[in-house]
């Protein structure tokens, strides 16, 4: 029996764009052998899935994507959009089928209790091929305000925030977006709260660059985080696209 809840099914075009270009990169996805990447709660359309096939087969044309939808309404509804790279069908948590590389399951476990979280990261990850990647978290619904972590074996590894400047105001607007393991938190005395605190503090600093263009003031923001100390991760290539990357342990819950 599948394993978890009916999520609302919200979805949309272009919602999960920059978690797919995250997923693109992944070192994972470049190496694998057979490549299988999984959908997971994909929502009341095949929508995401087909995109995410799309950008995806723009690095390994071989990639399989498999929509997995604990409401079998859901897949059969799905199941017409099937096509070569991919299909449809019914599961949960335990992600039935051949193990996959990497599991995008975004907004899926905003609607559970913090206390759920890590019993779902654990039965995830146990599915994956060795080397695998789960990326877990939330984006609005137009997803122009995203963060997610990055789970392996060895547990969350990376934590990584992605905003569409142009329409920025502060940082700190992915409070409402964290993933479920860190929303809850964003409190005094909790990291995630001073890691928004001082990128807020940052991007008002850099407020000046904001006439050259947005990216020039996040660029800076971004390097004055790292200059005051945050493990962060990657360089401007990412930065540009509007993504600040931090290892876990500097944000994860105390």
């Amino acid at each position: 029996m599948p394993i978890g809840q009916v999520t609302r099914g919200t979805t949309g075009h272009n919602r999960l764009r920059r978690i797919d270009r995250w997923i693109a990169q992944l070192p994972a996805l470049r190496r694998a052998e057979h490549p299988i990447v999984v959908d997971l709660g994909y929502g009341a359309s095949a929508t995401t899935a087909l995109e995410l096939h799309e950008r995806l087969a723009k690095t390994r044309s071989d990639v399989e994507v498999v929509g997995i939808e604990i409401e079998p309404a859901r897949v059969a509804a799905a199941k017409p959009y099937e096509r070569p790279g991919v299909s449809f069908r019914v599961g949960g948590f335990e992600v039935p089928g051949e193990r996959p590389t990497i599991i995008r399951a975004l907004n899926v476990l905003r609607q559970y209790d913090e206390s759920k979280v890590a019993g779902a990261w654990a039965l995830m990850v146990s599915r994956l091929q060795p080397g695998g990647v789960l990326v877990e978290g939330t984006c609005n619904e137009v997803g122009r305000v995203a963060s997610w972590a990055d789970v392996t074996a060895d547990g969350p590894q990376r934590f990584t925030v992605s905003l569409h400047l142009p329409s920025l105001e502060a940082p700190s607007i992915v409070a409402e977006r964290l993933p479920k393991a860190l929303i809850h938190r964003n409190v005094p005395g909790e990291r995630i709260h001073d890691f928004l605190r001082d990128l807020d503090r940052q991007w008002a600093t850099h407020a000046g660059l904001g006439v050259y263009s947005p990216v020039q003031r996040w660029v800076a923001s971004v390097a004055g985080m790292k200059d005051a100390g945050w493990p962060v991760l990657g360089g401007k290539t990412r930065w540009r696209l509007g993504e600040l990357t931090v290892a876990w342990d500097a944000v994860a819950p105390s």
